[in-house]
């Protein structure tokens, strides 16, 4: 898990980054757009549109983008119809993947992804390949400074967390996805702040990768994290944390 502790961190820190340039927002209008339009446009029965306007007050999108996004989803307002697509392969190393995708054009996306992961050194593999090395979570990091160990501990447990781990500077707190907002409630309660909150796919074990394959694997998932139709990418590698800020200030 430290692999992704890692990862989750330093991606968070960032996102602020690419929410200045735009991309954020474009990604969580069509995620706003495609809960409402599965789930429907009340936040408080649809557990995925819920997420995604949690996530879109923490990047600051104005309200009345949400409002125009769930009313696109809702059909009360024109809008393209997005298909969610689930990619699975192979990176660099023997690290395992998952890309989720929100499309208007499937084929076109999955020409785009093959033509990338070509370049980087990656490949696509069939349906189920890698989603078995991955379980859904909601995943927490929460700063070591902001709190002891066991006050925290007995805090999220009551609120309806699986597991708490120390990991480097970090507690790790994994829930349910159906739980994630209720420990994330019992944090902001107690004004905790959490380094990233988040329903995401956590490997079952990682892969140890170094030098030129650590450096082409992070090449690889920035690539396809910059694709404008790529929602989410989860790896299960575990890279030296030097080769991870390296990755980030270049």
């Amino acid at each position: 898990m430290s692999g992704h502790s890692k990862w989750a961190s330093i991606k968070h820190k960032k996102a602020a980054t690419d929410a200045k340039r735009g991309a954020t927002f474009t990604k969580l209008i069509k995620e706003l757009t495609a809960a409402a339009r599965q789930g429907g446009g009340n936040p408080d029965m649809n557990v995925a549109l819920r997420a995604a306007m949690a996530k879109a007050k923490e990047y600051n999108m104005p309200s009345d983008n949400v409002k125009n996004a769930i009313k696109r989803g809702t059909g009360e307002l024109p809008g393209v119809t997005y298909e969610s697509i689930t990619y699975e392969g192979y990176a660099p190393g023997g690290v395992a993947f998952m890309v989720d995708a929100l499309t208007d054009n499937k084929n076109r996306t999955s020409a785009e992804l093959r033509n990338l992961l070509s370049k980087k050194g990656g490949n696509l593999a069939g349906a189920g390949s890698t989603a078995w090395q991955f379980q859904k979570k909601g995943f927490i990091l929460v700063d070591k400074t902001k709190i002891e160990e066991d006050k925290l501990m007995e805090m999220v447990l009551d609120a309806g967390a699986e597991d708490m781990k120390s990991e480097g500077q970090n507690y790790e707190i994994t829930t349910s996805p159906q739980d994630l907002e209720n420990v994330k409630e019992a944090l902001k309660k107690n004004n905790i702040e959490t380094i990233s909150a988040e329903i995401t796919m956590i490997p079952t074990s990682t892969v140890k990768v170094t030098g030129a394959d650590a450096k082409a694997v992070l090449a690889l998932v920035e690539s396809l994290e910059e694709h404008e139709d790529v929602q989410a990418v989860y790896a299960n590698f575990d890279i030296p944390e030097d080769i991870l800020e390296e990755s980030t200030s270049s």
